[in-house]
């Protein structure tokens, strides 16, 4: 029997308790898939006294996560501090200069800084491994990096924030607002106390960075991705979806073209016969198509301790057995610069929801502006009548260009007509 692989954890969460606990119960197992033992001995975490319902006897405690880079018991570091910035980047920096293979769910870490990380793991000649950070425990970064490495991938698309797609769903069953179910969300804990990181795209935008970089071979300028969130999403606005066809999703999508590479995420109008317009709840999946694989659709729960953890001890899994797959699927030196389409050149049918007063012309009124800027009608709703009330009228577009879009609106906002704000949501082709 070889000796054991030591791990050193800096983070003792929900994941890092899970990782642990995983470890522990899994032992005999993962002992024979690892080819030798693989034991924690080190930890780091903010309260040493807190009381996580997992045994840290005989680990070395480190109050300092940066010195679990140097503990000469410990083999590899697990990052799961979170953040983008401070100690988990200071962590990482540290682990590989010091020769340490690091694994890490930090989707924040490298959407914004995973090139110089990798260039740092090349120069150490020590493994980068980050299945968790992106869809839990669906393996889509060993599916992109490895199973479809053959292939040259033209569009990643996914549902990859599980807060958000409980909210749509429930919103959708139980025909409730956004604000009421996020509340309901939030207790059940699943939204934090400041949702703002999902539930405003945030989350999703990084998860959504890491696989284009990795499918399209590019490195990903994170500023430069299109990021629209839940908010202004009404359960009016999912009943008409419902009764056109479609389900509401946050989706990740980036789109390999000739013009660049499209990076948006934002809600969309799904067609009810797709497969991702069937994943409800909590869960998370993924859509990648490869010109020789064509379309590999990926399903499961995307967050939670076991599948994190699963995913997290995977990658040291294979750093016991000396897998080493490139960072991001080829070297760094192979990386090109990605050319980001801008969102306002985005070409696709558009959901309008407008809320008028009912007086004559107003119709004429709008369909005059849309007619000016070449923009054409598939279908209008409109149930019932209220003159000289508040009526919701939804326009649905034939394909036309973002914005063209965006200036009929802003002009279709200033009639006196119109009450607030249209709604506008994208419609994925059916």
């Amino acid at each position: 029997m070889m000796k054991p692989l030591r791990v050193g954890i800096a983070g003792l969460g929900t994941v890092g308790g899970g990782v642990i606990k995983l470890l522990a119960q899994q032992a005999e197992l993962i002992t024979t898939r690892a080819g030798r033992p693989i034991t924690v001995t080190a930890v780091s975490a903010r309260d040493r006294t807190r009381d996580r319902g997992i045994s840290l006897e005989g680990l070395n405690w480190h109050n300092n996560p940066l010195s679990l880079a140097s503990d000469p018991d410990v083999d590899v570091v697990v990052e799961l501090i979170g953040g983008s910035d401070g100690p988990a980047k200071a962590l990482a920096e540290a682990a590989l200069k010091a020769g340490r293979p690091l694994v890490t769910a930090n989707k924040a870490l490298l959407a914004l800084h995973g090139v110089p990380l990798a260039e740092a793991a090349e120069q150490a000649g020590v493994a980068l491994a980050y299945e968790a950070a992106v869809a839990g425990g669906i393996p889509v970064i060993k599916v992109l990096r490895e199973g479809l490495a053959a292939n040259r991938i033209s569009r990643v698309a996914g549902i990859l924030n599980g807060t958000c797609n409980y909210i749509l769903t429930t919103m959708r069953e139980e025909k409730r607002d956004f604000a009421d179910v996020l509340a309901d969300a939030q207790a059940l804990g699943y939204a934090e106390a400041d949702p703002s990181f999902d539930i405003d795209g945030v989350d999703a935008a990084h998860k959504l960075a890491i696989l284009a970089g990795l499918a399209f071979g590019q490195k990903i300028d994170f500023s430069a991705l299109h990021i629209e969130g839940i908010r202004r999403i009404s359960a009016l606005d999912i009943a008409f979806a419902q009764e056109l066809g479609y389900r509401i999703k946050l989706l990740g999508i980036a789109e390999h073209t000739e013009a660049g590479i499209s990076l948006r995420v934002h809600p969309a109008m799904v067609p009810v016969q797709k497969p991702i317009a069937t994943v409800d709840g909590v869960f998370n999946a993924v859509l990648l198509e490869g010109d020789f694989s064509g379309p590999v659709f990926l399903q499961g729960r995307g967050a939670g301790e076991g599948p994190t953890a699963s995913a997290v001890v995977a990658d040291i899994i294979d750093i016991a057995r000396n897998v080493q797959i490139p960072v991001w699927g080829t070297a760094t030196r192979n990386l090109e610069e990605a050319r980001v389409v801008p969102i306002a050149r985005h070409e696709g049918a558009y959901f309008i929801r407008l809320s008028v007063v009912d007086q004559p012309g107003v119709l004429a009124d709008v369909t005059a502006i849309l007619r000016d800027h070449g923009i054409s009608l598939e279908s209008m709703l409109q149930h019932g009548r209220a003159p000289g009330e508040a009526v919701p009228i939804v326009l649905v577009t034939h394909e036309t260009r973002e914005d063209a879009v965006s200036t009929a609106l802003a002009r279709i906002s200033a009639l006196e007509a119109v009450l607030e704000q249209p709604a506008l949501i994208r419609i994925e082709p059916k």
